[in-house]
């Protein structure tokens, strides 16, 4: 009985896996005609997911979207940042939280200071964020951030520099 159900089970992986082989494909050729890919990765529940990102030298914006549904011009979760001399500011991050695309858009985050020779990136925790700050500092210094936060005022700020 084990042996069917581990069948049935790895039959349903390899569909869903070939869903969204095919569902990539298709996101893929819309995603490109408004942003540069920058490449693809898994959630934490192993689903793929399209990263790309509008940049136009001032503003950076990091946009991911599952291969489980249809690109439909606007992306699941978002990274806005602002690209400044020696610094990239966060300014923004939007989605569903404990899906792990937050840890996805900082991995390709980080590449692209790297990539523009931006020792830096910082921003600032508001007190809009004040609900969450718990989850905001485990994140941050999960990604090897510093975080300093005022409690009096409930904000803060984040720092992180290359080594």
């Amino acid at each position: 009985m084990n042996r069917l159900a581990g069948e049935i089970s790895d039959s349903a992986e390899l569909e869903d896996l070939q869903f969204q082989l095919y569902r990539m494909q298709e996101n893929m050729k819309e995603i490109s005609k408004k942003s540069n890919v920058l490449g693809i990765d898994q959630s934490k529940d192993d689903d793929w997911i399209i990263v790309h990102s509008i940049d136009d030298g001032q503003t950076l914006k990091i946009m991911l979207n599952d291969c489980k549904s249809a690109y439909r011009g606007s992306s699941n979760f978002s990274l806005i940042a602002s690209i400044q001399d020696e610094s990239i500011h966060i300014g923004d991050i939007k989605g569903p939280h404990n899906e792990g695309y937050g840890s996805i858009c900082m991995k390709f985050l980080k590449e692209k200071a790297r990539d523009l020779n931006i020792p830096e990136i910082t921003g600032d925790i508001a007190p809009r964020d004040w609900d969450h700050v718990d989850r905001l500092v485990h994140f941050y210094e999960k990604h090897h951030f510093q975080v300093e936060i005022d409690q009096s005022s409930e904000s803060g700020a984040i720092y992180w520099i290359e080594k």
